[in-house]
C-alpha cells in the first residue's frame, strides 16, 4: 500500500513575527498568542499539546496532553506518576512539549525539565475534576496491559461503590507536573517556505537570550 502526499501544499500567509514585536519575556509572548487562538474559536481543546519523553527503552515516545495551567515559573500538566510517561520522567526529566495551532499557522516548542507538583497543588486540582475522572484515575493503571473494556468497566464500578456517598480522595500515585522551560520556540509560518522561527534560550543568570532561527 503506498499514497504520494507530495502534493499536499499549503501557502502560510496570514502573520508575521518579528524581533521588534516578540519583547523580552517568552511568557507573556506564550500568553498572548494562547489567548488569541482562545478568540478565534477556531481550535477544539487550545490547550492540547504534545509531550515527548525519552523512554526506559531508549525510544523517544510524543503523546497528547492538556496543559491545565501555565505562569512565570513554566507548563503545569497532570498525569498518573507510574504510567509510562511518569517513569520515563522520573529517569529523564528532560522533556520536550509542542503546540500547533493551524488556525493561526504557528506552533511553540518548549524544552524544559520537568518536576512533579507538590502534593497539596495536585490534591486542589483533583478536588475540580468531574467524579467520574475521579474515580478514573483510581480504576485505571495507566500504560498497563489490561485483559479487556470489561476489566476497565468493573473496576471503575468497585471505586463507584467504593467511595459511594464521599468524597474521592486524590491517589497516591497520581498528580502534576510543572515543566520549567530552559527554551522556548515561536514559529510563525510564512510564505515561501521562509517561516518566522524565533527563540528565546534561558542563560545562567535567568536572562532569556533571543535569536532568529532559519526555517
Amino acid at each position: 500500500m503506498q499514497k504520494d502526499l507530495g502534493n499536499y501544499r499549503k501557502s502560510y500567509e496570514k502573520k508575521a513575527l518579528l524581533e521588534s514585536e516578540v519583547g523580552d519575556n517568552p511568557m507573556a509572548l506564550f500568553q498572548q498568542w494562547f489567548h488569541e487562538v482562545e478568540a478565534s474559536e477556531s481550535t477544539d481543546e487550545p490547550n492540547a499539546m504534545s509531550l515527548s519523553t525519552l523512554g526506559e527503552d531508549g525510544f523517544p515516545k510524543t503523546r497528547v496532553v492538556l496543559l491545565k495551567r501555565f505562569n512565570a515559573e513554566g507548563f503545569v500538566f497532570f498525569s498518573n506518576y507510574q504510567s509510562e510517561k511518569g517513569k520515563s520522567i522520573a529517569a529523564h526529566p528532560e522533556v520536550c512539549l509542542s503546540f500547533f495551532w493551524p488556525v493561526l499557522e504557528r506552533q511553540v516548542i518548549i524544552k524544559g525539565k520537568a518536576e512533579q507538583l507538590a502534593v497539596n497543588l495536585s490534591e486542589g486540582y483533583f478536588e475540580s475534576r468531574p467524579r467520574g475522572s475521579q474515580l478514573g484515575a483510581w480504576a485505571s493503571d495507566q500504560s498497563q496491559a489490561v485483559p479487556s473494556r470489561e476489566f476497565l468497566e468493573e473496576r471503575l464500578q468497585q471505586f463507584e461503590q467504593e467511595y459511594e456517598g464521599q468524597e474521592v480522595p486524590k491517589p497516591p500515585h497520581w498528580g502534576g507536573y510543572l515543566v520549567r522551560p530552559v527554551s522556548i520556540e515561536f514559529w510563525q509560518g510564512r510564505p515561501n517556505r521562509l517561516h518566522d522561527r524565533i527563540r528565546f534560550r534561558l542563560e545562567e543568570n535567568y536572562d532569556w537570550t533571543v535569536e532568529r532561527l532559519a526555517p
